[in-house]
């Protein structure tokens, strides 16, 4: 009895001297937390099967920061759609690391893809509250968004629902017929998405940026220009940005 006695006691230190370092490990996981993402999207010619599936990875990620509690927690005070875009586009280009892609399937006209990344906890909260507070946050000056050739400088929505989108050239823009082909000149165009009053994309828009103030079909580097987009009645939200 004495011996068995001693065995149970034995037992009983080893299982309380395991408790506290199981709990340690639990709580010693690295200031990351997962993001997940799936968007669907039916698309209609002339759109291609590839530029549908790359605009529902987009829409993924998108959906992957914003609807993660990190970004609601920090943004649930904010009415302003135009920066709420730019703060979950900064989320995903800089601190959503270890990006995967799991699904990216076809069925039909509609595409569907899957994404999962890890969103870095201490670091995008800073991010965002400095966004918030109006402070540069991507080292890209006073780019709203920005790629090799060209630069939004500002966005604006007139009262007639009108968007006003102020660009900068950051190289020579050639838009006549001979200059400017192949891959380069999609640097040049500015992309608007619209969303619905449930933030589902309506269309996706591409202008090219081929106007200066002045109305020249050539604008040099530093010529700024004014793209006026009108929006559609069923759009309540939209997006503007450049592809990369």
């Amino acid at each position: 009895m004495v011996m068995s006695d001693n065995r149970t006691a034995s037992g009983i230190l080893c299982l309380l001297f395991l408790v506290p370092l199981t709990t340690v490990v639990a709580y010693a996981a690295p200031d990351q937390t997962e993001v997940t993402g799936t968007y669907r999207y039916t698309f209609h010619e002339p759109e291609t099967p590839s530029e549908a599936l790359t605009l529902a990875c987009r829409e993924a990620w998108r959906l992957a920061v914003t609807e993660s509690p990190l970004y609601r927690d920090q943004t649930a005070n904010v009415v302003d759609s135009a920066l709420l875009r730019a703060v979950a586009n900064n989320l995903v280009t800089t601190y959503v690391k270890d990006q995967q892609i799991l699904e990216q399937s076809q069925h039909g006209k509609t595409v569907t893809c899957r994404v999962r990344g890890m969103l870095v906890v201490d670091e995008s909260v800073k991010a965002i509250r400095t966004q918030l507070a109006g402070e540069p946050t991507g080292g890209s000056g006073d780019a709203l968004d920005q790629n090799r050739s060209l630069k939004i400088v500002a966005i604006r929505e007139e009262p007639n629902g009108t968007i006003s989108i102020e660009y900068q050239a950051l190289r020579r823009l050639d838009w006549l017929n001979t200059n400017y082909q192949g891959g380069l000149r999609e640097t040049a165009d500015i992309m608007v998405d619209f969303y619905d009053d449930q933030k589902f994309l309506i269309r996706t828009e591409r202008y090219p940026a081929r106007r200066s103030a002045s109305g020249d079909d050539v604008m040099n580097p530093g010529a700024t220009g004014v793209l006026m987009v009108p929006k559609p009645l069923a759009a309540k939200t939209y997006r503007v940005w450049l592809v990369k």
